[in-house]
């Protein structure tokens, strides 16, 4: 397996961690995640890796257990990023506490020098207060959340910001229907895609949280998300 792809798949793997919490027996999801780890770990051709990763699956914690398995997991992405194309380093940005989310967060919506649309159906005043900020000034913020789910806070957060800025750094928020946001994600330019997976008002509250550029399947969210914006309500 060459770099990227194992980059890449180690990336989706981390991203989709079930919860392991509680002493209910392992369930099928939780040990096709694990087969999956242990064939990426031997394909990273790392032996101490292996025996690491080998040790900590038969330990009795279960906590402890995934905590030594995420450690050889994040040890081995590292190695496969350095590895792998300039053009497909970054795409994985993990953020372990508030200033990491603060910091990975900022960094991609910087990034924007036209549009940046923010999907998150739980969306709260967090967005603005928190993380607004690091778009640049003239390029205009949209803001999708869910009707059935979104935080009441957001739109006089909205609506204070529309007074205080006005023009300068324009901003838009609307509701889509209920319940037809799946992700939770950051467009920027409308031409890239990031995935969060969390909402940015717990962001980095639990981990693991990641963001991930969702190269393969970028345009195609877009499309969806644009028609989603395009029927939302607007709100401000």
């Amino acid at each position: 397996m060459d770099a990227e792809t194992l980059y890449r798949q180690l990336g989706r793997l981390i991203e989709t961690t079930p919860d392991f919490s509680g002493f209910v027996p392992i369930t099928h999801e939780q040990f096709v995640w694990i087969g999956r780890a242990h064939a990426l770990v031997l394909a990273s051709n790392d032996l101490a890796w292996r025996a690491e990763f080998d040790l900590a699956a038969k330990g009795p914690a279960r906590a402890d257990a995934l905590k030594a398995i995420m450690l050889v997991l994040y040890k081995a992405l590292a190695s496969a990023e350095l590895k792998a194309p300039a053009s497909a380093q970054g795409a994985f940005i993990p953020a372990g506490n508030r200033f990491d989310a603060f910091a990975a967060l900022t960094k991609v919506l910087q990034t924007a020098t036209i549009d940046a649309l923010i999907v998150d159906p739980y969306m709260d005043e967090t967005v603005l207060t928190d993380f607004a900020g690091a778009v640049p000034g003239s390029v205009t913020l949209r803001l999708l959340a869910d009707q059935a789910s979104v935080k009441p806070s957001l739109e006089p957060a909205g609506k204070m910001w529309v007074a205080q800025h006005g023009t300068t750094r324009p901003l838009g928020v609307r509701l889509a229907a209920p319940k037809t946001l799946h992700d939770r994600a950051i467009f920027i330019d409308r031409t890239t895609a990031w995935i969060l997976t969390q909402s940015l008002k717990d962001f980095a509250k639990r981990s693991p949280a990641e963001i991930v550029r969702a190269d393969d399947t970028a345009s195609l969210k877009i499309s969806a998300y644009e028609a989603a914006w395009s029927a939302a309500t607007v709100v401000v």
